[in-house]
């Protein structure tokens, strides 16, 4: 049950995020996403320069008079988030932890879709698919997807991506807009994330904080993996170990980078020390210039 401390921190987030939806990414977002193909919309008669492929010749044969179709852009969409909910997401050394960032990129992905009457689907991964809410419109729907990302407890601590794009593919039946949040600490789902990539529009957004990338000098530290629970002791005043750790950890961060590219995903770096918005924001402005080409 949610407490009441619950509910405000999630109010807060909501009017945060539809801050950011209104001023920063007002009208983006419909010129990002476009529909799934045409629909049809009524019969009227034909005008000079209408398209002649455009005529409909069964109420032409019937009424004497050339008829031509008028076809409309199919706008109604599915977005479906896709959230990592391992123990590693329990992390943070800024302001947050990288499930509360998620939380936080979710919500503006939402509400941005719920402005436009698209639907909006979520999927709570650990190392099974956690949590299913089928894709829905409106704004409460939107803010019981917060509260799910947020909330959420877990019955597992590992990671499984490849069970969950597993998962997507089985669902899915129209093509969709798919946003998976995760730090992608995983191996062997590039596979199935290419084949999704096949049929479906995917934007992998890489949740990273700044001390999984490079360490500060505070001496004798004990580390424990989130995931597995086991523990070392490691000396971060040794300035060599700094080093060693930040050349392999930006090798590792590159790695994921490349391969989730190479599977035919957009990348976003999405990360707990920088604001998130201006990410999203230069991923619509991207994506916006490329559909006007």
């Amino acid at each position: 049950m949610l407490t009441a401390e619950m509910l405000a921190k999630v109010r807060r987030i909501q009017i945060r995020t539809t801050k950011l939806v209104n001023d920063i990414l007002a009208g983006r977002y419909e010129s990002v996403f476009r529909g799934q193909g045409v629909e049809f919309k009524e019969v009227r008669e034909y005008v000079p320069g209408d398209d002649v492929r455009n005529i409909d010749w069964n109420v032409t044969a019937r009424t004497g008079s050339p008829h031509v179709k008028v076809l409309t852009e199919e706008r109604e969409l599915t977005i479906m988030l896709v959230v990592d909910a391992s123990g590693s997401q329990k992390f943070g050394s800024v302001s947050q932890f990288k499930l509360e960032l998620s939380a936080e990129v979710c919500a503006v992905l939402a509400f941005s879709a719920i402005q436009n009457n698209d639907r909006v689907g979520l999927i709570v991964f650990t190392n099974e698919v956690e949590l299913f809410l089928p894709p829905r419109k409106g704004r409460k729907h939107g803010l019981r997807v917060i509260r799910e990302v947020l909330y959420h407890e877990p019955k597992n601590k590992g990671t499984n991506i490849n069970k969950s794009l597993e998962f997507l593919s089985q669902i899915l039946k129209r093509r969709s807009v798919i946003f998976i949040l995760s730090d992608f600490n995983d191996e062997h789902y590039e596979k199935t994330l290419k084949v999704l990539t096949r049929r479906h529009d995917v934007i992998a957004c890489m949740i990273t904080d700044p001390r999984e990338l490079s360490l500060p000098n505070i001496g004798l530290i004990t580390v424990t993996d989130a995931e597995s629970g086991k523990e070392i002791i490691i000396d971060t005043s040794n300035a060599k170990f700094r080093e060693k750790y930040e050349v392999k950890a930006k090798m590792e961060y590159e790695r994921k980078k490349k391969l989730l590219l190479q599977s035919g995903a957009e990348f976003l770096d999405i990360r707990t020390d920088k604001p998130y918005i201006d990410e999203l924001y230069r991923f619509f402005r991207a994506r916006e210039r490329k559909s006007n080409r």
